[in-house]
């Protein structure tokens, strides 16, 4: 584990591809915090929002060390929170945490496309592009299937950007964010390089385009920034 869990993991040769292995989730929660933008804001963001819902049930579909489940915890009442990774390495940590804070939250090992849903609300935090595009309109599907009336999907993800231009300039800001969090250029070169082939994200309108196609009523961009957003899905 690296010294006050600083991710420091590209200052280093890779001798593989990007992963979230040990060695990553004791970092996951430094990494995230520098390398999404207004990381901490979008979930509480997403719990304000959820905070006047009545809810019975909550599933965070790629849950990594638990931090949207912690803060949901604090924010929603008599909710059971449900959090699913297939990284034994993340959810170890995730345990450790909510039994710090003394919350209430059951962590399930699995594979989210074998996951049978049966939930109020289902989030995907920053999870659907790292599944292979050839599944993804499955598990969208089976998610909105698996939701009552008026249940809510909730995800955020990485955008591309149609137009190479403006694309070019949102990765530059992105990049030029990263700097002021401390990443050095070799640093954020070598994690581009990690993550290609494994990170495949849509454009917006690809994203809206698809919760609609598998049964989501309305669609919504609550956050955006660069090339990171939020939407909200509603099966009416």
């Amino acid at each position: 584990m690296k010294k006050n869990n600083i991710d420091e993991i590209f200052q280093k040769e890779l001798k593989q591809k990007f992963s979230f292995n040990d060695e990553v989730a004791a970092v996951f929660d430094d990494m995230a915090s520098r390398s999404i933008p207004y990381y901490r804001d979008n979930i509480n963001l997403i719990a304000q929002i959820l905070k006047s819902k009545k809810i019975d049930s909550l599933c965070d579909i790629g849950c990594s060390t638990g931090n949207l489940l912690l803060e949901l915890s604090q924010n929603l009442s008599g909710v059971s929170l449900v959090g699913i990774d297939n990284s034994p390495s993340m959810l170890d940590i995730a345990r450790s945490k909510a039994k710090a804070y003394g919350a209430k939250i059951e962590f399930i090992e699995m594979d989210i496309l074998d996951f049978n849903f049966n939930f109020d609300v289902i989030i995907s935090n920053y999870t659907l592009q790292f599944i292979r595009p050839i599944n993804r309109e499955c598990l969208l599907s089976k998610i909105c299937t698996s939701l009552p009336k008026n249940g809510i999907f909730i995800l955020s993800e990485k955008l591309v950007s149609h137009n190479k231009w403006l694309d070019k300039e949102l990765i530059d800001i992105y990049h030029n964010f990263k700097r002021d969090q401390g990443y050095s250029n070799m640093e954020i070169s070598k994690k581009r390089e990690a993550l290609e082939n494994i990170l495949i994200p849509y454009t917006q309108e690809e994203n809206i385009a698809l919760l609609k196609k598998v049964g989501f009523n309305s669609v919504e961009m609550i956050f955006r920034f660069a090339n990171f957003a939020t939407f909200i899905a509603i099966k009416e």
